[in-house]
């Protein structure tokens, strides 16, 4: 038990070392740039610089994070679906098969994040003007290398979460996004602070009772995110008369658990980094009715983009709830293991079953997202509260998500096993 719990602290203590290499690459800025230039504390990227921790309006060398990662996850999960016969077939072939998709995962994110930053910096650019320090030719190799610069932050915040996923706690990308928002946490509190206790033009009882109001309703859901992702749904199985052991053993009955929410935080967090790519785009370009368009269309603080935002989460929802559980092969686990659902013929019946099942789960599973990624908004437009709040409910379904994803991988490895032999 002792070598257990060490192996763990050891874990925990090395994925705090890595987060702390993370935050420290934060203060380093880009090269070349005139800070006096750029208004300090300015955010334009919205969700994508909280991804990153603040580092995407700090211009740092890590400032896109693993946003590009999340991009190419999200097209590399849609290729798989019959649309590239390869990838199609690397998913269906174990471990071998992820280790692939993982590398051409890493691969297109690299080439995203140098597209990506090459439009923030000629973006920046065109927003403030020429930003550069005195003496630098700005030119297209400038350009190139500045991307470059941001292109190899990417990277290395890449290995670093691959590092997690070795030999830390919990998801590597996962860790890293959440160290992300948990870093934004203390300008949300602020910014409510400022709103609504020290705001120098006065403030009303009615202001204070708001004030602890959002409190409360933020901790109102973490534990509803708790309980949610704790919930499943049980579906008995049983197994036919086999041998074992000289013996025909009778009937063995067993079940299959669904999460209510199997997709998890993947849903928010696509649908979050989908509607954050093309705002922060418009961001940098000058109003027109087609940057009125988009900023309605992807900003779901607008009407359209917040209807946009909820359809989303649950095209998402039920995209990666059945790519994690796919009915027909669970169908064909059961029957070649001789197994069956009672009531429920084997084969084709069996596939249908777990689709139907899956299907309602999933619709509650994506309502639950749903209300706990809108209800932040909503309660933004009732009460005027500041865009970070609005966002913080999106963060805190991702922050207690993985928290609790992580917390069942830790009790996972410091469980107790004993093994028996047949002699004690």
């Amino acid at each position: 038990m002792g070598g257990k719990y060490k192996k763990v602290i050891l874990s925990v203590l090395y994925t705090a070392l890595i987060l702390l290499v993370w935050r420290l690459a934060y203060h380093i800025q880009i090269p070349l740039l005139d800070r006096s230039l750029i208004t300090p504390g300015e955010s334009m990227f919205g969700f994508l610089d909280v991804f990153s921790g603040g580092a995407l309006s700090n211009y740092s060398i890590v400032a896109l994070g693993v946003s590009p990662y999340i991009t190419a996850s999200i097209v590399v999960n849609l290729l798989q679906m019959d649309i590239v016969p390869a990838f199609k077939e690397w998913a269906e072939e174990g471990e071998v098969g992820k280790r692939k998709l993982n590398q051409v995962t890493r691969y297109l994110s690299l080439g995203l994040a140098f597209i990506q930053a090459l439009t923030i910096t000629l973006g920046v650019t065109a927003y403030y003007g020429d930003i550069f320090q005195l003496g630098v030719e700005v030119n297209a190799f400038l350009y190139v290398y500045l991307a470059l610069v941001m292109t190899a932050g990417t990277a290395v915040v890449l290995w670093l979460a691959e590092k997690i996923t070795l030999k830390g706690i919990g998801n590597g990308t996962s860790m890293f996004i959440v160290a992300g928002i948990i870093a934004s946490f203390p300008g949300m509190i602020n910014d409510l602070l400022q709103t609504y206790i020290t705001n120098p033009q006065g403030n009303s009882v009615g202001d204070i009772f708001i004030f602890f109001g959002v409190l409360l309703i933020l901790l109102v859901i973490v534990v509803g995110i708790v309980f949610m992702e704790a919930a499943t749904r049980k579906i008995p199985i049983q197994y036919a008369n086999r041998p074992a052991a000289a013996q025909l053993r009778g009937r063995s009955d067993s079940n299959i658990p669904i999460k209510l929410n199997s997709a998890s935080v993947i849903p928010v967090i696509f649908a979050s980094t989908l509607m954050s790519l093309p705002t922060t785009v418009v961001n940098f370009l000058e109003s027109s009715s087609v940057t009125y368009w988009i900023d309605q269309i992807f900003d779901y603080t607008q009407p359209i983009g917040f209807a946009v935002y909820i359809i989303l989460i649950f095209v998402f929802s039920f995209f990666y709830s059945f790519l994690q559980m796919n009915p027909e092969k669970i169908a064909e686990n059961l029957q070649k293991q001789n197994a069956y659902v009672p009531g429920i013929r084997p084969g084709a019946e069996t596939a249908s079953y777990f689709s139907r099942v899956l299907f309602k789960i999933t619709v509650i599973g994506a309502i639950y997202l749903s209300v706990v990624a809108s209800l932040p908004i909503i309660l933004g437009y009732v009460f005027k509260l500041p865009a970070s709040v609005r966002i913080g409910g999106t963060s805190l379904i991702i922050v207690v998500g993985v928290a609790v994803e992580t917390a069942k991988q830790l009790k996972t490895q410091t469980q107790e096993r004993q093994y028996r032999g047949f002699m004690d």
